[in-house]
């Protein structure tokens, strides 16, 4: 046997609480943030995250796109660019362990669990690289200002432009940081020790620590941006407080003199 696996990221935000009210289906588990259902009549396996995230196995094209419209009912922020990635699992009677491959696994026996923690790996992976876009536009997007400071000692940028700027990098970076928990681990792999085992393989298969590094430093050169950008806007702030300062003196003596 053999199950098709394809993750997508719709939004920025999933509603779980609201969508699991309403979809009124029995879950095979889930918390506030995710929800995962096992459909065993049609081998069906359903996991939404909520950060954005579906991952679908063994649906069709027309299923995957009903339900994604009925899912955007509950998203936030809808991601217009394609994020998504594709993933196998097949079942064979000979194999005695699981056998982790770039675009496949190979197991014995395919049951719900199996399927969650796989899952939930294509997700993270997804997730991973819909934040791996994000912080390069950050990085790209301050790029311009960065060379403008080299070549012209001065940021050309208004006062509020630059603040709406900054609050768009905050917002993103924001948004980033709270959703970092995507790298939790269920807490059933540590109750069973082949399943931990195949976490830790897709793990190293998908890169998910290493791409998680790299993520963290990319923000942290993102946050390191922006102190440097409020610095220059408080010096330049401060230096037209004092050219007021000066010319409100110098108003001051000219009144004086001239009554006097």
């Amino acid at each position: 046997m053999e199950i098709q696996i394809e993750a997508v990221q719709i939004a920025e935000f999933f509603n779980i609480r609201k969508f699991r009210a309403e979809f009124q289906v029995e879950a095979f588990s889930g918390s506030t943030s995710e929800i995962f259902y096992a459909f065993t009549e049609t081998n069906r396996y359903l996991y939404v995250f909520d950060y954005g995230v579906v991952v679908f196995a063994n649906y069709d094209l027309e299923a995957k796109t009903a339900f994604i419209n009925f899912l955007k009912n509950y998203a936030s922020n809808l991601v217009s660019l394609d994020f998504s990635e594709e993933y196998k699992i097949e079942s064979n009677q000979d194999t005695t362990k699981a056998i982790v491959k770039n675009a496949s696994i190979s197991v014995h026996t395919i049951d719900a669990p199996l399927m969650r923690i796989v899952m939930l790996n294509v997700g993270q992976s997804v997730a991973l690289e819909h934040y791996e876009v994000l912080t390069d536009e950050l990085i790209s997007s301050s790029k311009h200002y960065i060379l403008e400071l080299e070549h012209r000692g001065k940021l050309s940028i208004s006062k509020t432009n630059l603040l709406k700027y900054i609050g768009k990098v905050l917002n993103v970076k924001n948004s980033i940081i709270d959703n970092l928990y995507i790298l939790d681990d269920p807490n059933m792999v540590w109750d069973n020790e082949e399943l931990n085992l195949i976490n830790r393989q897709l793990k190293g298969n998908f890169d998910i620590n290493t791409r998680f590094k790299d993520l963290d430093y990319r923000l942290q050169i993102v946050e390191d941006n922006l102190t440097l950008f409020t610095d220059v806007l408080n010096v330049r702030e401060s230096s037209r407080l004092e050219w007021i300062v000066i010319i409100l003196i110098g108003l001051e003596i000219l009144i004086a003199l001239f009554f006097h």
